[in-house]
């Protein structure tokens, strides 16, 4: 009897090992598998993170060189303004263009006028002027950076 108590024991005890064995196995296997979800999720998730990273970089560069080029054109243009090499002018109203008669003044000798008079502004008005459509520009190319940002996200 203790030997048929002992063969049943061990019987039992072999039978529970092995079920103890596949469902470990099955949990490491259960485990592995999500491992692998979470690398290749991480994986995709830094794939978009060095797109958007490299996007960002050439978009910043672009922004970079799109302001350079425009602060280069307003330095040109005030160096021209500050030489006299170029003279801003404004056109002048239609009232103010002519006389009280309606007819057009006369012009000078040398001087030919095509279309509405017009006045020359002074150099200082005009250097702050350009100042001011400078501002104007670098704010309009920060916003298109700004825009083309957002429509990227969306």
């Amino acid at each position: 009897m203790a030997g048929s108590a002992w063969a049943a024991w061990t019987w039992q005890a072999n039978a529970y090992g092995q079920q103890l064995a596949a469902k470990e196995a099955a949990h490491q296997i259960e485990r592995t598998n999500l491992a692998n979800a979470n690398s290749a999720q991480i994986l995709v998730e830094q794939g978009k993170r060095i797109a958007l990273e490299q996007w960002l970089a050439a978009s910043d560069q672009s922004h970079y060189r799109a302001l350079t080029d425009e602060k280069s054109k307003q330095a040109r243009l005030r160096d021209r303004l500050a030489t006299a090499d170029l003279r801003l002018s404004v056109q002048l109203g239609a009232t103010a263009a002519t006389g009280c008669d309606g007819v057009q003044p006369t012009t000078g000798a040398g001087c030919v006028v095509h279309g509405d008079a017009r006045a020359e502004l002074d150099p200082a008005h005009a250097q702050r002027i350009i100042g001011i459509t400078q501002d104007g520009d670098q704010g309009l190319i920060a916003l298109e950076a700004c825009q083309s940002y957002v429509r990227l996200i969306k």
